[in-house]
């Protein structure tokens, strides 16, 4: 085998954030503009809660 010289991996956090951002914005102004104002409300509240129970899961509680 040769001797390679092996970086460490790109940090794609930064990226991944912004394009999660750019999803969920896109979701909840599609949601609004097809079902209405309340749908798109109740989609982020449900959401916020999701985000919430997963980070409490990865903490350990």
């Amino acid at each position: 085998m040769r001797d390679r010289d092996i970086r460490s991996a790109p940090n794609y956090t930064v990226p991944a954030l912004v394009m999660g951002w750019v999803n969920l914005t896109l979701a909840l102004l599609l949601t609004k503009a097809e079902f209405g104002f309340v749908p798109a409300l109740l989609l982020a509240a449900a959401i916020h809660h999701g985000i919430g129970r997963w980070a409490a899961i990865r903490a350990g509680r």
